[in-house]
């Protein structure tokens, strides 16, 4: 189906990585994933983090990094994504008081300078969305494709999450068309099919993930990415629910 390697978002994990940041690392390896997307290093540099995911055979896809950091000490964070070896950036959330109609206007100027920023440095810039996003602005669009269609395509890229499209009435396929090429990440998550909508483990919801694994190599997407926000069980046990998901869909994941 696909070769596209499948990371772990480690906000999944962010309880058992403030325990032990080495150890839960350790742990995602061992069940099969090919890297990581970061969201912090565990209180540890750059270069201790690189040393950990060499020793571990992991790979660091991506990290997000707070917008505010993304303004205001961009140098850092293109440096420290060099040394990690990883070649995308992203913004992941908007603060409820920077999600006004004027705070957007305003976003797409930042994004399009960090994203500069970072192009020049060989490093993506992404942005992430949940399902706020998917509300109108007065000029009758989607705040989302305000952010795509307003910045600078070789500038900002999409980290589509399948979860919040699905959530807030959208379809995580045509907005993977529709960005074609402008999607190299993509965060797979599932949704229970009760009322509740509570995050699941892959494959065991209503999102329709295989259509979305389908496209994958035909969008340009170079990094899958599990994250489950919340679970019912331990996040180790739904994550391996998800990866050993994905074992029956990725052939490059089955003997791992």
């Amino acid at each position: 189906m696909t070769t596209i390697p499948v990371a772990l978002q480690m906000y999944t994990l962010r309880e058992e990585s403030q325990q032990d940041f080495a150890g839960t690392l350790k742990k995602v390896a061992e069940l099969g994933f090919d890297g990581v997307e970061f969201a912090g290093y565990g209180g540890l540099s750059a270069q201790e983090v690189r040393v950990l995911l060499d020793d571990l055979g992991l790979k660091a896809a991506s990290s997000h990094v707070p917008l505010e950091q993304l303004e205001n000490n961009l140098t850092q964070v293109i440096e420290d994504q060099k040394i990690l070896g990883s070649n995308y950036v992203v913004c992941p959330y908007l603060m409820p008081d920077r999600r006004s109609e004027k705070d957007y206007q305003a976003l797409i100027s930042i994004l399009d300078q960090a994203g500069e920023a970072c192009r020049r440095e060989g490093i993506t810039l992404c942005y992430h969305n949940h399902d706020f996003e998917l509300d109108r602005l007065a000029d009758g669009r989607k705040a989302l494709e305000s952010i795509f269609d307003d910045t600078n395509a070789d500038n900002v890229k999409a980290e589509l999450d399948i979860y919040w499209l699905t959530k807030a009435g959208e379809h995580p396929v045509e907005w993977i068309n529709r960005y074609q090429t402008r999607t190299p990440l993509v965060h797979l998550k599932d949704m229970t099919t009760d009322g509740e909508q509570f995050f699941a483990e892959l494959g065991t919801g209503g999102v329709d993930i295989e259509a979305v694994l389908n496209i994958g190599e035909a969008a340009g997407v170079q990094w899958w990415v599990v994250e489950q926000d919340m679970s019912r069980r331990t996040p180790f046990e739904s994550i391996e629910i998800s990866i050993n998901y994905l074992k029956t869909k990725l052939p490059h994941l089955a003997n791992k």
